[in-house]
């Protein structure tokens, strides 16, 4: 096969089908084994694996700051893992970008029956999410080699963990394996609390980190009934705790201190301040 030409690489003029054409041929070129970059040349699927979940998280992260302008970035460079992976796939012989692409294009036509279909649109966002699992699920037991597809197969082990929790309970629900309220949730989570705090006091480490395990499982399936993403509403927290912790460093940097040099009850007195300023 003959390799990109210096027309593709540099046209920097190209509409979308250009510009993404222009992409995989970089991916190609910085992969050549004899002309390509040495790091790029080295990295495999699960070498690469853990910069395409870190883009995802700063295209999330962008999108929690309304950070548009940063999106556009972080866009580009989770395109540039598909076409990554994309480029090993096709050096091993296992299929190439124009198999990635034809698969998700009809996969979203097969899923969209009411849009590209003869199904009628006159349905809840909610209806539809249900069709979708349905759909998926003959797709699953279409393309399985098991005897037997499970409910909660197909839930990627590589999720974050509160992410996958949350699948796997709402896969449960919808056959019928659910507490009915929120009130069962909230008992369980101080049965939980209560088996944790036993737990430390006197049991070992393996037995405390599962206690904890399973208070964080059920903490994610009360978001669930409340209809809260849980990893949202962490990092939404994670984001908070950042900021009112700034305050604190803020405050004391004027003072010309840092906190190595305050204690809890000073720190502790900052951070209501900022909590009293609604810093968020």
């Amino acid at each position: 096969m003959a390799k990109p030409t210096d027309a593709i690489i540099f046209d920097e003029t190209g509409k979308a089908e250009a510009q993404f054409t222009r992409l995989c041929a970089i991916m190609e070129c910085l992969r050549d084994p004899d002309t390509g970059c040495p790091w790029d040349i080295e990295q495999d699927f699960a070498t690469i694996a853990p910069y395409t979940i870190e883009e995802a998280h700063e295209v999330a992260d962008a999108i929690e700051r309304e950070a548009w302008d940063e999106l556009e970035a972080e866009l580009g460079d989770l395109a540039l893992q598909v076409v990554y992976h994309a480029q090993m796939a096709r050096e091993k012989g296992l299929f190439d970008v124009t198999r990635v692409l034809r698969a998700i294009n009809g996969k979203m036509v097969s899923r969209h029956p009411h849009v590209f279909g003869d199904e009628s649109r006159d349905k809840s966002a909610e209806q539809q999410t249900a069709d979708w699992e349905k759909i998926k699920a003959v797709e699953r037991a279409a393309n399985g080699t098991q005897a037997r597809v499970g409910v909660l197969d197909g839930v990627a082990l590589g999720l974050p963990a509160l992410t996958r929790a949350l699948k796997l309970q709402s896969r449960a629900a919808r056959v019928g394996f659910d507490w009915p309220s929120t009130d069962e949730v909230i008992a369980k989570i101080v049965e939980e609390a209560k088996e944790l705090e036993e737990a430390r006091d006197t049991l070992g480490p393996d037995e405390l980190a599962e206690e904890f395990g399973d208070l964080l499982f059920v903490m994610v399936n009360l978001g669930r009934h409340l209809g809260l993403d849980p990893e949202a509403c962490l990092r939404a927290t994670n984001t908070k705790f950042t900021r009112r912790f700034n305050y604190i460093e803020d405050k004391l940097e004027a003072n010309g201190r840092t906190p190595h040099q305050s204690d809890l009850t000073e720190m502790d007195a900052l951070w209501n301040e900022a909590k009293a300023l609604k810093i968020k």
